[in-house]
């Protein structure tokens, strides 16, 4: 049995008095903070470790009546409805953290404005906030928030794409090269000869490297496992309806034989559009589990769609926001979400 088993009482003054030293020295050597040496931290560190002594780091936070600002930078929704579901999961952790007096501050940028989230970079760090979840689609404009976060020991994480190299506490996502391998996979199974065609639809196609990372594992795929497919690539820069017909319009008059299609994200549905008006008939695999891509499922126009848990990515940033700023976890493994296959047969049984 464990001595902090043995006495229920065992605590903070117990641990000063047992190392002969304060209690506000106690507290900065549970808290990590500076002005204690080498010696006396070792010291009660190791009556901590004798005594099984773990804090109530959540009793102190409702005694103390702190509270804590967390910032979350993520797209609207109204290009696509994609963002609804991470923000779901984020407003089911606030929910959750309410009590513990966590307060979640929502902010958003248009995707097909670069300018927009530095805006709101601007404003998030007028607030002061304790940490930040953000989906960080713009790589430059990503480097420049986290250079200004880590200049002010602002925690971040990062959700549904990472930027590498970066002082991230974890990203919280698909692993994008599996993903596109997995998509290679799919195609493999359905297509055996002629051409496939690898969609890319995006106004900043340069900036979206996670859709460029998914392009990596497709090729990868192939190159590793059936060299006579023919991968064709298209990058579609105008998101409308119409541009969006006039590329493949073009596409499909230029290039004869192809007999797959793949779609780097969730704008599938535009392609399988474009299949249902021209009564077009090939292996279409696209991503996320949205209302007008399961239309399209249901039709059998798109065959396969990749999911990645959206909502689950939300509630997750925010819990390990939580738990590096409240909790004071250091060691926070990036955090991979499934790659959900989701077709005709087994969409009705899928939840994001």
């Amino acid at each position: 049995m464990s001595k902090s088993l043995e006495n229920k009482e065992f605590g903070v003054k117990q641990i000063a008095r047992l190392a002969n030293v304060s209690i506000a020295t106690v507290d900065r050597v549970l808290h990590n903070r500076k002005g204690v040496s080498e010696a006396t931290k070792k010291r009660i560190n190791d009556i901590i470790k004798e005594f099984d002594y773990k804090p109530n780091i959540i009793a102190s936070r409702l005694a103390s009546k702190k509270v804590s600002k967390y910032a979350v930078l993520i797209p609207s929704s109204t290009e696509t409805d994609f963002w609804e579901a991470p923000l779901s999961g984020i407003d089911r952790a606030a929910k959750a953290l309410k009590q513990y007096g966590i307060v979640v501050l929502k902010f958003f940028f248009d995707l097909n404005d670069k300018q927009s989230f530095l805006k709101q970079v601007d404003l998030i760090l007028e607030e002061a906030v304790d940490g930040l979840l953000v989906a960080p689609s713009f790589v430059e404009e990503a480097i420049q928030l986290t250079t200004r976060c880590n200049e002010r020991k602002i925690p971040y994480v990062f959700i549904n794409s990472d930027v590498p190299g970066q002082n991230s506490v974890c990203y919280i996502g698909p692993h994008l090269f599996c993903s596109g391998y997995q998509a290679a996979q799919l195609m493999d199974f359905a297509v055996k000869t002629g051409k496939v065609l690898l969609i890319n639809v995006s106004k900043e196609l340069d900036q979206y490297h996670h859709l460029l990372r998914k392009e990596e594992g497709f090729r990868a795929y192939f190159e590793k496992n059936n060299k006579k497919l023919q991968i064709l690539k298209l990058d579609i820069k105008q998101t409308d309806s119409s541009s969006i017909e006039d590329a493949l319009d073009k596409v499909f008059s230029e290039q004869k034989g192809i007999e797959g299609v793949f779609v780097t994200n969730s704008r599938v549905s535009a392609v399988a559009h474009y299949f249902e008006r021209k009564s077009i008939v090939k292996v279409l695999i696209g991503y996320d589990f949205l209302k007008e891509n399961i239309k399209y499922l249901e039709l059998g126009i798109i065959q396969f769609l990749i999911c990645q848990k959206p909502e689950e990515q939300g509630y997750r940033g925010i819990m390990t926001l939580h738990r590096y700023t409240d909790l004071h976890e250091r060691r926070i493994e990036d955090q991979f979400m499934p790659i959900d296959i989701v077709t005709k047969e087994n969409y009705r049984f899928y939840h994001n």
